[in-house]
């Protein structure tokens, strides 16, 4: 019997129907935005040319990058989901499954929402081909590279509020090097903090239950994402606008909570984008504030817990928060909203 190989099990194309049936709207949109080199690259890439399907990300990708993120048309964050399509289909094809995920990968991060199900769908398909490639290699003492060379996007630095701060797109396998490194003093630590990795990888997904917490009163699920990371992390203090479980899978973390009533004595930022955050716990220990500085805060009453393996902890909407891995940490929160749509008080 013939081995499988790469040819064998790319005979089949990734099915795309949303792109197939959006395609003509999307690329009129695209050209009243001046968008004309790509519609034309486009056509180019439908029709099996990878190095115009490049060409096509390429221009999408200057898009993204033109200005703030918040100005960036969602007609080029879906063009670019377009050209990831068109490229991972042609990688696909060919039997290089590792780029088609890396390329899908991308897609899913910085593209738009138009073409979401089809990203989704061609990453299940284009994963299953892997595992199956891999098995094949396996046996012939050989190994492909996989799921492993996704990219994420990753906090670098102290915490968001930090100098140091910033974001970087790394592979899971680079995330993963640099979380195990036992020389963590010469790094900056690396945090997947907030992130839809579940969104990205759809068999994690499956492992994950909503907690029946969420749906209480007629509640519906806003966000779900991982915080996976190294000892040390820390998510200074802040609170956010829904109910939110924060579950526990690996290692454990310490947090402090304040009640929504305390606002006014945490120093919180006054600028639009950090009006969420305290300035204090940034500069401080929190158990040694500087009486000085931050008069109001030493006699807040607050509450405090290590969250172990297998616990969750429910934080209202508008509590503040601190949060500090004390070892390697995956954690697992869910916000969501009551009947109305609107967090409780």
């Amino acid at each position: 019997m013939a081995s499988n190989t790469a040819g064998d099990l790319a005979y089949d194309v990734l099915e795309t129907p949303t792109l197939d049936s959006e395609s003509p709207n999307l690329l009129l949109q695209i050209s009243e935005q001046g968008g004309y080199a790509y519609v034309s690259m486009s056509v180019l890439a439908a029709a099996g040319d990878l190095r115009a399907a490049e060409a096509t990300r390429e221009m999408a990708w200057e898009q993204l990058h033109s200005g703030p993120w918040h100005s960036v048309l969602p007609v080029w964050r879906d063009a670019y989901s377009m050209a990831c399509l068109y490229v991972a289909k042609l990688h696909h094809r060919a039997g290089d499954f590792g780029e088609a995920l890396k390329v899908l990968d991308m897609g899913l991060i910085m593209g738009g929402t138009l073409l979401r199900q089809d990203l989704h769908a061609a990453v299940e398909k284009v994963t299953a081909k892997a595992s199956e490639l891999r098995v094949s290699e396996e046996e012939q003492g050989e190994v492909i590279v996989g799921g492993e060379n996704a990219y994420h996007e990753a906090e670098v630095g102290k915490n968001y509020l930090s100098s140091d701060w910033k974001q970087e797109l790394i592979t899971f396998s680079q995330f993963l090097e640099r979380i195990q490194s036992s020389d963590c003093t010469s790094t900056l630590p690396t945090y997947l903090a907030q992130h839809p990795l579940f969104d990205q990888i759809h068999e994690l997904r499956k492992d994950i239950f909503i907690p029946d917490y969420c749906y209480a009163g007629g509640g519906e699920l806003r966000s779900l994402n991982a915080w996976f990371g190294p000892a040390g992390t820390v998510t200074p203090l802040h609170h956010d606008p829904h109910h939110n479980i924060l579950a526990q899978v690996v290692g454990k973390k310490y947090i402090r909570l304040y009640p929504a009533s305390l606002s006014e004595e945490l120093y919180p930022y006054t600028e639009t984008m950090l009006c969420n955050s305290s300035k204090f716990s940034l500069k401080v220990d929190l158990d040694n504030i500087d009486e000085k500085e931050f008069p109001k805060v030493k006699d807040l009453e607050f509450q405090d817990c290590i969250l172990e393996e297998g616990e969750m902890l429910y934080i209202p909407p508008k509590w503040w928060h601190y949060v500090r891995s004390l070892t390697t940490s995956f954690s697992v929160s869910f916000w969501w909203s009551n009947c109305g749509g609107s967090p409780a008080s």
